[in-house]
């Protein structure tokens, strides 16, 4: 059901999600029959915005007009700034998008990290989901923001999918479901535009689809159980956009596609059958389509880029999502509407989708300028301060614990030997480097002997007494996560001979932290008081020694199995 003919487009445009009034329509029309098609064109790609450098963006309008630009972190009033020129450098009013997972730290500095979709899962209140879709409404819409690439609503199916871990909401469907509906309502409630993804749905791989394409392997019954009851939910609850993955789901592409040989699925991004029959038609999507970042490996892999390009649009996708050189995927993407990949009637539906869109968040009439002091006092605020701290205390979770150790006491557990895990990599994604240090440093105000542990320099570690007789307590903090150059996130442990492994879990109270994986269990399964945090802000990290010591109780509940069905794990 690929999107052929705009005059039906147009008229399923009065219909949730856009529910265009007559003047909205007339608004699109209009602009669609003056856009030159060099202009509409542009309306097809949502570039990323690496600075805010007005001399630089304007001289990338020589080669492209975008529909749309995704914002960075960064300055609220230089975000301002810039939302307010694009008004008078652009044909058509931009969509302005960010990566509104976990708070408006997504698009500014300053901007509350709420916690991310597991923290939220982890505290099992749906409240918490619309919360979080409203911090990041309310922080986003501040500095000029119409589109939020979020609700993540990947179900956590496998522990080493090395993308999913804190994205999610976890691995039951249902919380997912009434999670991502929640967070749809909330955020658009703020003018800003949900964009439920990665469609058909990660989680499954253990693979990444930023270096290769990935698989959701599920049967056509299983999917439709799970991942299609999670989409169809955020449809009909008015979702506004779908972001595509680059995502293969053979068992549904050979039902929709009798005969199709396996070299020829395709991922979501690339396959008519999913973006058309399956979305469009079968969940009755009557929103905007966006690609995934196409600078992905999983997008580059199946065909080549000029043939790529292209063919994402004529599949069913309505926008473009980033460019591996922007001149270069603007002509692959005019070579294919000359050449007919991208039929006429495809072409002007594509378009009219997202100036649909751009109707339905009111884009089509003036606008208010936007004020520094009115985004200073939604951004950070108090109440959205107070809201990330109830997060940190209810979500943070006690997966198994050792009987006597907890709490801990600076007249029982004084001497603690301290060992930090962190990744200290610039690529990481979402580490806080320096957050290991912070926590010892939190125990040590609390008036523990908090000593970092030092590698030996020999295959001669010393006597075992040197650990048993001269400390209490052992704390590990572990500050992993993904990479984006790395399939497997594991712990690298210290030479020799692994020296920081827990040796000592039958000698000494041992204590694992993890701040940013919750699935470390699978290295360290004999530690007997293991504890998640789902994040590394100083506000977790508080909460975190308050609960340590005893002044907050451990409130929050595993979405996942923590355990990574190792039954030594549990131990």
């Amino acid at each position: 059901m690929i999107e052929t003919d705009v005059r039906a487009v147009l008229e399923a445009m009065r219909r949730p999600p856009f529910s265009l009034d007559d003047e909205a329509i007339a608004w699109v029309k209009s602009h669609l029959a003056s856009l030159s098609p060099e202009e509409k064109i542009g309306q097809l790609f949502c570039n990323i915005l690496g600075s805010f450098d007005r001399d630089a963006f304007v001289a990338s309008l020589e080669v492209c007009k975008p529909g749309g630009l995704m914002y960075v972190p960064a300055d609220a009033e230089a975000a301002i700034e810039f939302s307010g020129a694009l008004r008078d450098l652009l044909p058509v009013p931009a969509l302005i998008a960010a990566n509104l997972e976990k708070g408006g730290d997504g698009i500014v500095a300053g901007g509350v990290s709420f916690g991310s979709p597991t923290a939220v899962a982890a505290t099992d209140d749906v409240a918490n989901a619309t919360r979080l879709g409203d911090v990041c409404g309310a922080e986003g819409a501040a500095v000029g923001a119409n589109w939020a690439f979020a609700p993540i609503i990947d179900i956590d199916d496998n522990f080493r999918n090395p993308i999913t871990g804190l994205r999610t909401f976890g691995s039951n469907p249902e919380r997912v479901r009434d999670m991502g509906v929640a967070y749809v309502e909330a955020v658009q409630a703020h003018g800003v535009a949900a964009s439920i993804k990665h469609f058909p749905g990660d989680g499954r791989d253990e693979r990444d689809q930023h270096l290769v394409t990935t698989v959701n392997d599920l049967s056509v019954e299983e999917w439709d159980a799970t991942y299609g009851e999670v989409y169809r939910a955020s449809i009909e609850a008015g979702a506004m956009t779908v972001m595509v993955g680059h995502i293969q789901q053979p068992e549904y592409s050979r039902t929709l596609r009798p005969g199709i040989r396996d070299e020829d699925i395709l991922p979501g991004s690339l396959a008519p059958e999913i973006m058309g029959d399956l979305l469009r038609g079968k969940l009755g999507f009557n929103g905007l389509t966006v690609t995934d970042a196409s600078t992905m490996a999983g997008f580059l892999i199946p065909l080549p880029r000029s043939k790529a390009v292209p063919a994402a649009i004529a599949a069913g996708a309505d926008m473009f999502l980033f460019a591996r050189n922007l001149a270069e995927d603007v002509a692959f993407m005019r070579a294919g509407v000359e050449d007919g990949t991208i039929t006429p009637g495809r072409f002007d539906s594509a378009v009219a989708r997202v100036l649909g869109l751009k109707a339905a968040l009111g884009l089509h009439k003036p606008a208010a300028p936007l004020s520094v002091e009115a985004a200073r006092a939604t951004i950070g605020s108090d109440r959205h301060q107070q809201w990330s701290q109830e997060i940190a205390d209810r979500s943070i979770t006690l997966v198994k614990e050792q009987d006597g150790v907890l709490p801990l006491s600076p007249q029982t557990h004084k001497r603690i030997l301290f060992i930090p895990l962190e990744d200290d990599s610039s690529e990481a994604y979402g580490v806080r480097v320096g957050a290991c240090e912070e926590v010892r440093q939190l125990l040590v105000a609390e008036g523990f002997e908090a000593a970092t542990f030092v590698a030996p320099t020999s295959f001669d570690a010393g006597p075992t007494t040197d650990v048993t007789d001269a400390y209490d307590a052992i704390v590990y903090v572990a500050n992993i996560s993904t990479q984006i150059t790395q399939n497997t996130v594991r712990i690298t442990w210290a030479q020799p001979f692994g020296s920081n492994t827990p040796q000592f879990v039958a000698s000494v109270p041992t204590i694992f932290v993890s701040l940013e994986n919750p699935y470390h269990l699978l290295d360290v399964p004999r530690v007997k008081t293991f504890i998640n945090t789902f994040g590394s802000t100083p506000t977790i990290l508080k909460a975190l020694v308050d609960k340590l010591v005893g002044r907050s109780a451990f409130t929050g509940t595993s979405p996942a199995d923590p355990f990574c069905g190792r039954w030594d794990a549990r131990l």
